[in-house]
């Protein structure tokens, strides 16, 4: 079992290091290692194309994530009131969101926002006063945060209610007795219990967004994304400036995800 675990991860992680390797090339061929240099990751980072797509997939992430981080929680607070066959119901829906292959989730939020912007669109054009002024809704930022929100939104629930379940009961409680108000039990007791979920869920979350291509892809539009850039470029060939893009987004992804599950084991010590 060992050797086949062993096994395992040299298949998922050698792959990774060739890229990672093969991003710090001073040669122009993306599979031929002539000497090492740092020049195509300042190449990609001069790249105008490559930074704008790196603006947009920050913009989406942040905001996606935010968004996703104060619904999710308010969502996981109120599902702890829920009993019964109701809470299955919900904790499915939940669940299923996340285990929903992407590009099922892509293809179906495209069709349901174009669906929806044909029938928004001419009510807008007939109540604006100049007709052919009338903005049109259209797939573009707002589609891609609301789609990677929704997504997230499931993620950031299941870490807030995992956090919520391991939370001193006691304390609100104590709270309650002392003649707190819901609102300040919330905001001294509740919220900095659960804050490192809140957190750890608003990284995953961020994190999940920037690096993702397939939902994206149906959705952003005239948007390019970081991921979608990449895509597009590999088209023409992998070039060692395609690899230090993927290196320095694997860095990050990484850092975001150590730093979230340092905040979750952090939280899960008792004080």
């Amino acid at each position: 079992m060992r050797i086949y675990a062993f096994a395992v991860y040299l298949f998922l992680y050698i792959p990774i290091g060739v890229i990672a390797l093969f991003s710090f090339n001073a040669g122009r061929h993306a599979t031929q290692l002539q000497g090492f240099s740092v020049q195509w990751y300042g190449k990609a980072l001069s790249n105008p194309f490559v930074m704008d797509a790196l603006r947009t997939s920050l913009t989406v992430a942040f905001v996606s994530a935010v968004l996703a981080t104060l619904f999710g929680t308010a969502a996981a607070l109120a599902l702890q009131s829920v009993k019964g066959r109701l809470r299955v119901f919900f904790d499915a829906l939940i669940y299923i969101a996340v285990m929903v292959p992407g590009i099922v989730i892509g293809i179906a939020t495209l069709i349901a926002l174009v669906t929806l912007f044909d029938w928004l669109n001419p009510i807008i054009s007939a109540i604006w006063p100049v007709a052919e002024s009338a903005p049109r809704l259209s797939l573009g930022y707002g589609s891609l945060i609301a789609a990677h929100g929704l997504f997230a939104m499931a993620l950031v629930i299941i870490i807030v209610r995992a956090r919520i379940a391991g939370m001193d009961r006691s304390l609100i409680e104590a709270s309650a007795d002392l003649y707190a108000t819901p609102f300040g039990t919330f905001r001294q007791v509740t919220l900095p219990q659960i804050f490192p979920g809140i957190l750890a869920g608003f990284l995953l979350g961020f994190t999940f967004s920037f690096d993702d291509f397939i939902i994206a892809f149906f959705v952003a539009g005239s948007e390019t994304t970081l991921p979608i850039y990449v895509f597009s470029s590999i088209r023409r060939g992998v070039t060692p400036e395609i690899n230090a893009i993927g290196t320095m987004v694997l860095a990050v992804s990484l850092i975001l995800l150590i730093v979230a599950q340092a905040i979750l084991q952090r939280g899960r010590k008792p004080a």
